[in-house]
């Protein structure tokens, strides 16, 4: 079938309905910008409670471990990577994450958000950059989603593509056949602030507090030791709320946004 090109990011459950929506919370400090929340409806196929775990900024020193924590619950998760000179050496992690059953995402090549967002093509051309390094280790046509830096709502991006940079790039993203997603809940590990692991798993547990479907922003960098120090835990937490864990892939299956 046909893959269809969607802007829906974060499911959330309600009478019998799912919404996907384009969502991250104003608090979290990721890009210390605020977001806003756009919403459709689409129906759910299988009722429960859901949690994606997904990493930004990887592969890095810390992706062995990361895995081997999600092992320990058989939880798949979804890694959006980078081609920085800090990944490309760990580039050969990947395959053994396809393996695994955990899915490889798009977040840039660069990101570096005065080069990537400066224009539509500059953008593209990142993500081409990308794609050429992700190729002798991930089967291209596995790669469609993406996750835009900062979010698809961010407004850095407008210092140097214009307040319209974010729209044009999502309606392209769309004509191109690329499937993108945000997050409902942030672990706030990659911020200036360092939160320690008992605060990252707090962060992560009640940002999850009362929602059905969770899509929650980690991060994969030697910078983020804390993040796997809290993994366990917030692991553990998930597991014993009753949720199913499962990629941004198993998850769009699971609504009419699969077909």
């Amino acid at each position: 079938m046909k893959r269809r090109a969607v802007g829906w990011a974060v499911l959330a459950a309600g009478l019998g309905l799912l919404a996907w929506f384009c969502a991250r919370p104003a608090a979290c400090p990721h890009t210390a910008i605020p977001n806003d929340v756009l919403a459709v409806q689409a129906e759910a196929a299988q009722p429960g409670r859901y949690v994606c775990l997904t990493f930004d900024d990887g592969p890095s020193k810390h992706t062995d471990a990361i895995a081997a924590a999600l092992a320990e619950y058989h939880a798949p998760a979804t890694f959006f990577v980078t081609a920085q000179p800090a990944n490309l050496p760990y580039y050969d992690r990947l395959p053994a994450l396809l393996a695994a059953g955990h899915q490889i995402a798009m977040h840039s090549a660069s990101h570096d958000y005065a080069a990537i967002y400066q224009s539509p093509e500059a953008f593209w051309l990142d993500i081409k950059a990308l794609r050429q390094a992700l190729e002798p280790y991930v089967p291209l046509d596995e790669l469609y989603w993406l996750r835009f830096p900062g979010g698809s709502t961010n407004t850095v991006s407008h210092r140097y593509g214009g307040r319209q940079i974010m729209q044009r790039l999502i309606a392209e993203a769309e004509e191109k056949g690329y499937r993108w997603i945000d997050w409902n809940i942030c672990g706030e590990d990659a911020t200036a602030a360092r939160p320690d692991a008992a605060q990252i798993t707090r962060n992560v547990t009640e940002g999850a507090a009362g929602r059905d479907v969770c899509i929650v922003l980690l991060h994969d960098t030697a910078a983020t030791a804390a993040t796997v120090r809290a993994l366990p835990d917030i692991l553990a937490w998930f597991d014993a709320e009753g949720y199913r864990f499962c990629t941004v892939e198993e998850m769009f299956s699971m609504t009419d946004g699969g077909g």
